[in-house]
């Protein structure tokens, strides 16, 4: 068991990488946005897949380059349009971070994303993981990058029994100086490729792992305790009424205010109910933009958001918003239009149509 990080010796680094490599060519999934090398689609794959499953971002990222094909269309678009084409992505203040970054490498860069480090740096909401992965896979620079997976990879492969800033932290030096000078691309997306598809956080498949005779966690018997668990906090319970207002085929949203979570996303009204504790989570505001009037219970269901678990009741109601700036009356073909947020797609999904 090492607390302490032992740099791989030149033979060995060059094993990994060799082996890895070679797995990676063979075994890696076929996946659009590895088809090109153009340095913005890798920008908007690799912003898209932060926290969010490979096989839901394939559909987004795909009608996203279709709507923006260039950075050029990116910047000169109106955030809602941006906004709408990220709806049900969640975490949008990435969308947002884009379309800020695509105006500044407009501005600032000629529309050419930049290779350098200190320029991408520089852009909003490029942080040190999406430097490496630009850098690095559509540029061939030598840049490392750390993600939970290759993490998780770290953890097993040195045996590295550390709490989660402290792997962290090791992670970034490992990368560093692993990443090779020849097909650092490659490299990258091998170590993260084997964590999503054979290092996984429970059962892994060691026997299917191309560096299983370089893991020392296998040869010690503690693949089942690298990394090392996480200290999980339980979930925020929110409960929630939700209103569904007609008028004819339309139906009643009203605006999230332009500051705090999915800020200007558009939504059923919402209200936020007491829990058993008594307190609101401040996820959503705890009064309807009514007067609205309640009636019937039209359906229950259960979201998700980061580490919220919602409950929520969707009641047929009747009324308007207060603030007609704040709500408006929305027609079937407008939906597509606006900045839904997930849950208010998930609850006209369920509605049909």
């Amino acid at each position: 068991m090492s607390t302490t990080l032992a740099m791989p010796t030149a033979a060995r680094r060059r094993r990994l990488v060799e082996r890895l490599t070679a797995w990676y060519a063979e075994h890696a999934r076929d996946l659009p946005w590895r088809r090109t090398s153009d340095p913005y689609a890798i920008w908007i794959s690799e912003s898209m897949l932060q926290q969010t499953r490979v096989e839901a971002v394939i559909d987004y990222w795909t009608r996203f380059l279709e709507r923006f094909p260039t950075i050029q269309d990116l910047a000169e678009a109106n955030e809602d349009d941006v906004l709408t084409q990220w709806s049900g992505l969640g975490y949008y203040r990435r969308a947002r971070s884009l379309h800020a970054a695509a105006q500044a490498i407009v501005r600032d860069h000629g529309g050419r994303m930049p290779s350098e480090d200190a320029a991408l740096r520089a852009l909003p909401g490029i942080g040190p993981y999406t430097v490496g992965a630009i850098r690095s896979i559509a540029f061939e620079e030598p840049a490392a990058l750390v993600d939970g997976n290759v993490e998780r990879v770290f953890a097993r492969l040195f045996d590295l029994d550390l709490e989660a800033a402290a792997l962290k932290r090791h992670s970034w030096e490992l990368a560093e100086a692993l990443v090779p000078d020849n097909s650092p691309g490659a490299w990258n997306q091998a170590l993260m490729e084997l964590g999503a598809t054979v290092c996984t956080p429970r059962s892994p498949r060691c026997d299917d792992c191309p560096v299983a005779r370089s893991c020392a966690s296998r040869k010690a018997g503690t693949v089942a305790e690298r990394p090392r668990p996480k200290v999980k906090q339980p979930p925020i319970e929110v409960a929630l009424e939700l209103a569904l207002a007609t008028d004819g085929d339309r139906i009643l949203l009203v605006q999230r205010p332009e500051d705090g979570r999915m800020a200007g996303m558009w939504e059923l009204p919402t209200r936020e109910i007491e829990n058993d504790a008594g307190s609101l989570s401040g996820l959503f505001p705890a009064e309807f933009a009514g007067p609205l009037e309640l009636d019937e219970v039209l359906a229950n269901l259960r979201h998700s958001i980061t580490k919220h678990r919602i409950r929520a009741v969707l009641r047929q109601a009747t009324g308007a918003p207060k603030r007609p700036d704040l709500g408006r009356w929305v027609a079937p073909g407008e939906l597509e239009e606006l900045p839904l947020t997930g849950m208010t797609r998930k609850v006209l999904g369920k509605l049909g149509p």
